[in-house]
């Protein structure tokens, strides 16, 4: 199942936001993501591979799209996620810290 075009108005106003958050050196890539039914899943268990083709009827979550934004804490992370939400609407948004070297592993 393929979501509808956003409308020229969301489009607008998500290029504006893209376009300032690329001036300010926040915005480092962004990407859409296909839906499941063009994907598929690998697994590696008891040394051996399983490869399933999408859909996949049993997920409750599916990225639409990712962002990577370079910002200096979590709390503006998240105050880029809700503007985001804001343009366009309804949805979730997740925010994770990207893992910079070996010292940020449990326990270095």
């Amino acid at each position: 199942m393929r979501l509808p075009p956003p409308t020229p108005e969301v489009m607008a106003r998500m290029g504006e936001f893209m376009e300032e958050m690329s001036r300010r050196g926040v915005l480092v890539a962004t990407g859409g993501m296909m839906p499941s039914s063009e994907g598929a899943q690998i697994r590696l268990a008891d040394g051996k591979f399983t490869v399933t083709d999408g859909p996949f009827a049993e997920a409750k979550e599916l990225v639409g799209g990712w962002a990577l934004i370079d910002v200096p804490s979590k709390e503006e992370a998240v105050e880029v996620a809700k503007r985001f939400l804001a343009i366009v609407g309804e949805g979730e948004a997740r925010i994770r810290r990207v893992m910079g070297g070996p010292d940020d592993f449990q326990g270095a």
